[in-house]
């Protein structure tokens, strides 16, 4: 693990560290990883993405009436 501080870097504010895993030869492995961003005048905000919702779930795909 590194000790460095992780930032946004849109913004440069500290951001939280976070665990993600990949498969590497069978074998599940930890990354580590900067958090999503939480301060709300970044354009990379975390908050702002959940705020606009998206199309995620909007209509099933591949379904037709």
């Amino acid at each position: 693990m590194d000790s460095d501080e992780r930032v946004c870097p849109v913004c440069g504010q500290p951001v939280e560290t976070v665990v993600r895993r990949h498969k590497t030869l069978g074998a599940w492995v930890p990354v580590w990883t900067s958090g999503p961003c939480h301060n709300p005048e970044c354009e990379a905000s975390a908050d702002k993405a959940a705020e606009s919702g998206g199309d995620h779930g909007s209509a099933p795909a591949g379904k037709s009436s």
